[in-house]
């Protein structure tokens, strides 16, 4: 069952990532002085409030895990989002995957796999 949380609060912290590309993908690029001349757009933005309620639940889900299990053992079990957000944003957004990134994915994979067995 902890395995199955983690799992379920990664991925949620993922989507909220992909989400929020979205998000900004619809507002536009922005710099540090335009966040604020922007603030209404963004607030108004539905793919930004889908980012904000996937984080929400997923930090409520870290928070029951974290009750459960070592951080030690938790934590790098976030590194599925990257292995997921790599492979959505190739997908979704048309986002590079180069040979090295899909290298770096693996060696992620292998690292999450070795630590799932201790």
């Amino acid at each position: 069952m902890n395995i199955f949380l983690i799992i379920v609060s990664v991925l949620l912290n993922c989507g909220a990532q992909l989400l929020m590309r979205k998000g900004m993908l619809c507002v536009g690029e922005l710099g540090v002085g335009e966040f604020f001349q922007k603030l209404g757009v963004m607030v108004s933005n539905i793919w930004l409030w889908g980012a904000f309620l996937s984080y929400a639940i997923s930090i409520i889900l870290w928070m029951v895990v974290l009750s459960r299990v070592q951080v030690s053992f938790a934590y790098p079990f976030l590194s599925i989002g990257y292995v997921v957000a790599a492979i959505c944003g190739y997908y979704f957004f048309s986002e590079d995957l180069s040979l090295v990134r899909i290298m770096g994915i693996a060696v992620i994979c292998l690292g999450v796999f070795l630590i799932s067995r201790s």
